[in-house]
């Protein structure tokens, strides 16, 4: 199993991930049971000196806030439903940074979370992701503030 270093989000942005969630669960989908949360790096192992170096350089940064507007569905998860974020430059730098702090540190890192190829997002839906966007369409957008990276 991967570990993962994720963004958590704000009480009121969780909330509203767990409302879309429960409408969906209302109609029979199967929906994450995790706290919502945007991955941003994932590897075999994140050993202690990876973290310890991730540690040192979230100390320079801000964290960015993150907008969830976009139902869609990720390259090779196309069975899940998500809400992607509209990706900004300070997004992408804080991204980078995390991956600059774990280059070299981490074992297997994976590659659907690298600089390039990252679609930051929530899973809503785990399945049927076409039902479930016919019954969250249109979405309201989720403004979510980053309040903490979490290492799992």
């Amino acid at each position: 199993m991967a570990q993962t270093v994720r963004f958590r989000l704000d009480d009121d942005a969780c909330a509203q991930v767990e409302s879309l969630r429960a409408r969906l669960r209302s109609l029979g989908l199967a929906v994450p049971t995790d706290t919502p949360a945007v991955t941003v790096a994932a590897a075999g192992a994140i050993p202690q000196p990876a973290r310890d170096a991730l540690a040192a350089e979230l100390r320079l940064l801000a964290l960015p806030s993150i907008w969830l507007a976009t139902l869609g569905t990720v390259a090779g998860r196309a069975d899940e439903l998500v809400l992607a974020a509209v990706v900004d430059a300070e997004l992408l730098a804080v991204h980078a940074a995390v991956h600059d702090a774990l280059a070299g540190r981490v074992r297997a890192p994976v590659a659907a979370y690298l600089p390039g190829t990252w679609l930051p997002h929530c899973v809503l839906a785990e399945e049927r992701p076409a039902d479930a966007f016919a019954a969250l369409h249109p979405v309201t957008p989720v403004r979510a503030r980053v309040v903490e990276v979490e290492i799992g």
